[in-house]
């Protein structure tokens, strides 16, 4: 089974190219920074460089939504190849051919104005609207008297 899943930071905007033809597809390559989880020296943090390539619609995704700095969830698999250089020399290549890709932090965590505490502070029947805590979760209001629904 070939199978990936990484979290990591786009390195820089994706580079998207459309292939010729008359069912013309997109191409997406990115450059995932994925932080390793252990380190062997205790050293400061370390992390790989993934190449990734996503076609059709998952290209048109990153073309339109991923940027430099984004975290997002990547699944696919991994695929090598060759290829010989202008110079005669036989190049090896490893990357992963993503099959989805999705967002791994709100708006507010990367910045951005959305995210659940938008611009009012209330939802329909006059309570406080939900807020986003610190830590991503969503905060209860007081005086809610509804049973969970539950065990």
């Amino acid at each position: 089974m070939n199978k990936v899943i990484l979290m990591g930071r786009l390195t820089r905007d994706p580079e998207v190219r459309y292939s010729q033809g008359e069912n013309s597809m997109a191409i997406a390559r990115y450059t995932l920074a994925v932080d390793r989880r252990f380190n062997r020296n205790g050293d400061d943090a370390t992390a790989d460089f993934i190449n990734c390539v996503a076609f059709g619609r998952s290209g048109e995704f990153a073309e339109r939504y991923l940027h430099k700095g984004i975290k997002i969830a990547v699944t696919g698999r991994i695929q090598t190849g060759s290829y010989t250089n202008k110079d005669g020399v036989k190049v090896y290549t490893t990357e992963v051919v993503v099959e989805d890709h999705e967002f791994a932090e709100s708006k507010n965590s990367s910045g951005g104005d959305g995210g659940f505490a938008g611009n009012s502070n209330f939802s329909g029947g006059g309570r406080p609207a939900p807020m986003a805590a610190g830590d991503g979760f969503m905060n209860i209001p007081d005086g809610i008297d509804e049973e969970l629904p539950f065990n």
